[in-house]
């Protein structure tokens, strides 16, 4: 029976055009074709770096070439790199599980690669994966959305100790920034709230690609044991949106699946942290946010601000599911007029401080008593004290300025691009 994968080989020995011939791009090509990604680079150079090796993949949906064809499948199909594992984070590599799950571990059906699950296991667990794979080297491609409580950067980060632990080298196949990553903002994860959203003191939109967190993740908190290879990309630049660099957009999860909504995310990603919806069970999660006890009034106070780059449409939505599941809400619909003078966080910590004010004895935090999901999500107290304790919009975002002032410096020395 002749197999995908021979068929593919067939190709490349009669000197047929290969199916993913048109990747091999040179930096003069890429100026007028758009961003080259790590593995464009890793690929254009015959996959070079991962001659020799037995290779796992960390990797999810995102980690796709610009036909759209999954890059394991592309390498699968080669016969160029030995890639015996695939390790598959939140939502599982093929992106079917919603908020807080995984697809487990199974045979991949399309590749016959056996996936492992490394959602929620500890470094020891995924180091005994590793080995039990076979593997030498672990590669890393999964897009980002740029905040710090996106989980994907956490799993690459307990990846990077797990490969350190078993003796295995670590690559990064870099990705953009689709927010651009000019700077960073928003407050510090302190030690004491460490969890799964959040393990280690960044601050909350990192301004950072993957690759550039590897470096920092390895050089000020993993004591350089990792030393990560990454393979950076072409033609991109800080300030460069996702929508500018011509790559395709997939979704990263279920719940992100615009860069509309990765934009507004690493501020309005902290509503989950309240008792007003943050839109899961709408088609616009974190763009509409809203509660059955909200009205009119929301809407009009928000726009009365007159914050930099956004306008707020009055709505009423019904979420399929999640909170207020089958009830009718009342809220807005953020829309992000100017990105470059839009700031997600100071945003967002202004329509939780005018919920609060506007709706006293309704306005709640998911949890009634510690550890309170949204202490975890801004890394500290800092902002919840600041919000029930009456505290300005202005009050609570300089609260963490000191300590964004040292990240900013200390992230300073691990950036790539320019």
């Amino acid at each position: 029976m002749t197999t995908r994968r021979g068929v593919l080989r067939g190709i490349a020995a009669t000197g047929a055009a290969a199916p993913f011939a048109s990747l091999a791009v040179t930096p003069a090509e890429a100026k007028t074709n758009g961003v080259q990604t790590g593995f464009d680079v890793l690929h254009a150079g015959g996959y070079q770096q991962l001659k020799g090796q037995k290779v796992g993949m960390v990797a999810n949906p995102t980690a796709v070439v610009r036909d759209l064809t999954h890059e394991v499948d592309v390498m699968h199909g080669s016969g160029a790199v030995d890639l015996v594992a695939v390790f598959g984070p939140e939502h599982g590599f093929r992106g079917s599980a919603q908020a807080g799950g995984s697809e487990g571990s199974y045979k991949d059906p399309r590749t016959q690669i056996p996936v492992y699950d490394a959602y929620a296991k500890s470094v020891a667990q995924i180091s005994g994966d590793f080995t039990k794979a076979g593997i030498d080297t672990v590669v890393f491609d999964i897009q980002d959305a740029g905040a710090r409580f996106y989980t994907y950067i956490w799993t690459m980060y307990d990846c990077m100790q797990a490969a350190s632990l078993a003796g295995k080298r670590f690559v990064v196949l870099d990705r953009p920034n689709p927010l651009g990553g000019v700077q960073a903002t928003g407050p510090v994860m302190h030690p004491e709230y460490t969890s799964g959203v959040g393990k280690q003191a960044i601050s909350e939109q990192h301004g950072m690609t993957v690759g550039e967190l590897a470096l920092l993740f390895d050089g000020e908190f993993l004591g350089g044991k990792v030393k990560p290879q990454v393979i950076k990309m072409r033609g991109w630049r800080r300030g460069t949106f996702f929508d500018q660099t011509g790559l395709p957009w997939v979704m990263p999860s279920p719940n992100m699946p615009t860069l509309d909504t990765a934009i507004v995310y690493p501020g309005l990603g902290l509503f989950e942290a309240l008792t007003i919806s943050e839109g899961r069970g709408t088609t616009r999660p974190f763009e509409i946010v809203g509660a059955p006890f909200l009205d009119w009034h929301y809407a009009d106070a928000l726009n009365a601000l007159n914050l930099p780059g956004v306008r707020f449409r009055e709505m009423y939505f019904v979420p399929t599911f999640s909170k207020w599941a089958n009830q009718n809400c009342a809220g807005v619909q953020v829309t992000v007029t100017d990105r470059r003078r839009f700031d997600s966080i100071r945003t967002a910590i202004a329509m939780i401080v005018t919920a609060k004010k506007l709706y006293p004895k309704d306005f709640a935090w998911r949890e009634s008593a510690p550890p309170y999901w949204i202490d975890k999500l801004t890394g500290s107290d800092l902002v919840r004290k600041g919000v029930d304790g009456g505290a300005t919009t202005d009050e609570i975002v300089a609260s963490w300025q000191s300590e964004l002032a040292r990240f900013r410096a200390q992230r300073a020395r691990y950036l790539l691009y320019r």
